[in-house]
């Protein structure tokens, strides 16, 4: 299935276990579940400018393979794939805003590093995603606005950074283009991987600020160091040798 094994395919899960209410980082025990609010230790000294955050599963195994396949192997069609994955965690969107259809926004890349891949991941998985939900549901999808968000300069990786430099590496970095078409609407962030929120928090004060009532972040994956990323002994051999995958 566009380069992945149907065994590798089948083995890409949803994380079940509990997260965070705001950022939607994975536990690894329940334990912290037992206090007044889930809440991981940054989200009780930070605050994001995105209302609240969830993800697919983990970024190690499999699901780290097919993206890193998805990003350094120019995989379009598993772009695609990947998104309608994203379907299955809608949810909890549902809920939180049952009477809504809120528009699809992908992070946006730098135009030249979008012309060096080729395409943009989150644009695919945003449409991967719009798609999905269209079959899941029989109605009508949201729509996938991917011209209402822009990166205004070319920054370094946020790969090894700390929080603080990852804020500042993207700090005033996105601005709102055609801000009509967020203003007053519940905006769904779409990116592959989550890893601190940085990225994600600038994107959401852009929309903010051109009057989107509220800014919600979905991405593929979560990155974080209660779960190492391992790689996938199936698919190491064909992506691990590109390099690491850029958050």
């Amino acid at each position: 299935m566009v380069g992945v094994c149907r065994a590798c395919w089948a083995s890409l899960e949803p994380w079940g276990g509990p997260v965070c209410s705001c950022c939607g980082l994975p536990f690894a025990s329940d334990r912290a579940l037992d206090s007044g609010q889930a809440l991981c230790g940054l989200c009780r000294q930070e605050t994001f400018d995105f209302d609240r955050a969830r993800s697919y599963g983990l970024h190690t195994g499999n699901l780290r393979a097919v993206i890193l396949q998805l990003k350094f192997r120019r995989r379009e069609r598993l772009g695609m794939k990947l998104g309608e994955l994203l379907a299955s965690v809608w949810g909890w969107i549902e809920e939180a805003y049952p009477a809504e259809l809120p528009v699809l926004v992908p992070v946006p890349l730098h135009s030249s590093r979008e012309r060096e891949r080729g395409f943009n991941q989150a644009e695919l998985l945003a449409l991967g995603l719009s798609r999905g939900l269209s079959k899941a549901h029989g109605a009508v999808s949201p729509r996938v606005e991917t011209r209402c968000l822009r990166r205004t300069r070319a920054t370094p990786p946020q790969t090894g950074l700390s929080l603080r430099a990852r804020r500042e590496n993207v700090r005033g970095v996105f601005s709102a283009v055609r801000p009509e078409r967020v203003r007053e609407r519940v905006v769904v962030l779409v990116d592959d991987v989550m890893t601190t929120g940085a990225t994600l928090s600038a994107c959401a004060q852009a929309l903010k600020a051109a009057g989107a009532r509220a800014v919600l972040a979905l991405t593929l994956a979560r990155a974080t160091p209660e779960f190492p990323a391992e790689a996938a002994p199936s698919l190491v051999t064909s992506v691990d040798d590109i390099g690491p995958a850029q958050p």
